[in-house]
């Protein structure tokens, strides 16, 4: 008897990640979850540096801004309830101090460049095609920073104008580093302050979008969403607010996600890690006793022997 349908998962065989990998992870908050399993095996990765972007056109404006060398100032700044935002960035980056923001911003362009140029992976998750348009200066944001919803216009974007922003995005990813493997995929998070129809209909604009350029570009597609809709069809892969995946969700997907871009080789080092890590976290109830003792010994050893073969990794 068969109590579930599986997602067809087509095993990578062409520049898998491994532990010399360089990973970039760009958009909406599922790559933080990814990003964070990456983080705790210790890759060489880095998510974010603007902070989540929910939208393709965020996205493409960060890549740009990169590209160009944007240098940021008081101009591209925007002051609401006594904290400076950025349009461009998630507000994680905001700041009471204006100089503060301006010294986060023009670092995340220098850092966003260095890892675009260094990554053998870029991995972008699309969260949502609604987006907000600023009336005031007719553009797009990445966020709206609860700055009234009146001096906004919301917008569906639609398919063609979601292809030809990865578009855009993959060809100035390209002509910064043009070996880079980028990846899409579609975070399973439902975007439900837009309604339930139009978050299915935000979620299949973006993924009809994606699939014209897989067809098309060498870029790949990983199916998260897709196993989170199908196989994971239960509440109780949820968080209490019913609308983010819970950690047994995000684990799942994840060993979905190693299964499909990470050699045996890869995952048995990761295993070593995990130890390592395991270790790490133990708390003991005697910490001066003799067998404590010995197992910080046989940890330090095995710390010792991993970063003899991966000197990058610290613990």
């Amino acid at each position: 008897m068969k109590l579930q349908t599986k997602i067809p998962l087509k095993r990578e065989t062409q520049n898998l990640i491994d532990y010399q990998s360089k990973i970039l992870l760009l958009g909406s908050c599922f790559s933080e979850n990814i990003g964070d399993k990456l983080s705790y095996f210790k890759f060489q990765s880095t998510q974010n540096p603007f902070g989540i972007l929910f939208h393709p056109k965020a996205i493409e404006n960060l890549i740009k801004n990169t590209s160009n060398k944007k240098v940021y100032s008081s101009d591209d700044l925007v002051y609401q309830n006594e904290v400076w935002h950025s349009f461009d960035t998630h507000s994680s980056l905001s700041s009471a101090s204006e100089n503060e923001l301006l010294n986060k911003l023009n670092f995340a362009i220098s850092l966003t460049s260095e890892k675009i140029k260094e990554a053998s992976h870029i991995v972008i998750t699309l969260g949502t095609s609604w987006v907000y348009r600023f009336i005031e200066t007719d553009t797009i944001v990445a966020n709206c920073h609860k700055i009234p919803q009146k001096k906004f216009l919301k917008e569906l974007l639609s398919v063609a104008e979601i292809s030809e922003s990865l578009a855009q995005s993959i060809s100035l990813i390209k002509s910064m580093n043009s070996d880079v493997s980028v990846m899409f995929t579609v975070s399973p998070i439902r975007h439900l302050k837009d309604g339930f129809i139009e978050n299915t209909q935000s979620k299949s604009h973006l993924i009809t979008a994606i699939h014209t350029l897989v067809n098309k570009q060498n870029v790949s597609y990983f199916p998260s969403y897709e196993i989170m809709m199908d196989e994971l069809r239960d509440y109780r892969f949820y968080a209490e607010d019913m609308i983010h995946p819970n950690k047994t969700a995000i684990n799942y997907i994840w060993g979905k996600f190693m299964d499909t871009w990470f050699s045996e080789e890869t995952k048995s080092t990761m295993k070593e890690i995990d130890e390592i890590q395991k270790g790490v976290l133990h708390r003991p109830f005697h910490e001066d006793s003799e067998p404590h003792q010995q197992f910080l010994l046989k940890l330090e050893q095995k710390k010792s022997s991993l970063q003899e073969r991966l000197p990058f990794i610290n613990f």
